[in-house]
């Protein structure tokens, strides 16, 4: 691994209320279903897919995320119920809204324009926000199960984004590298 770059991630969280309620639920998967693999992030709405940057030039990026941030008011976010990509990913569902399209595509372009960074599979197929709880390591077999559980299940809440957050792997998991209020409101 290169030692001079990081990878990086942008994404929404929500409030550690909920942060919690979706950790048990990723805990449960762990537990019961064998899938691991979505424990390794906080609870998030990624808005700009993983991308390398050089570790130097983290400023540079850190100044852009503030700059951009600032000029946006906070959002307002529903969860609603799961859904899923068979055969491999259950999620708690993201209401996909008009201003979190907004701030998704903007966010990407405005990386894209001022510091190169982009994701060819993102520009390929629409946004599709969503708060993942199983994934990756989650066999077919227990995908069946565990959607046979979950497809039907209740789960709402809103709440209001106040903050872009930049995440950063430290070689086994995500971690929370910076905050940028929307509209300079921390």
């Amino acid at each position: 691994m290169n030692t001079d770059t990081s990878l990086f991630f942008v994404a929404l969280l929500p409030p550690q209320d909920i942060q919690d309620c979706a950790t048990q639920i990723k805990q449960y998967f762990a537990t019961q279903y064998h899938s691991r693999a979505a424990l390794k992030s906080p609870p998030h709405i990624t808005l700009q897919a993983p991308f390398r940057w050089l570790n130097a030039d983290l400023p540079v990026l850190e100044a852009c995320l503030r700059e951009y941030a600032s000029d946006r008011p906070s959002i307002s976010i529903i969860l609603s119920g799961f859904a899923a990509f068979p055969p491999r990913v259950i999620y708690i569902d993201v209401v996909r809204s008009p201003q979190l399209l907004d701030l998704q595509t903007d966010l990407m372009a405005r990386l894209e324009a001022k510091l190169g960074i982009s994701d060819r599979v993102s520009k390929t197929r629409p946004f599709a926000p969503h708060m993942t709880v199983g994934f990756k390591d989650l066999t077919k077999q227990n995908f069946r199960l565990a959607w046979q559980e979950f497809q039907s299940r209740q789960l709402y809440f809103e709440f209001a984004a106040h903050c872009l957050t930049l995440l950063r792997h430290d070689g086994t998991g995500w971690q929370i590298q910076s905050k940028f209020s929307f509209g300079g409101n921390w």
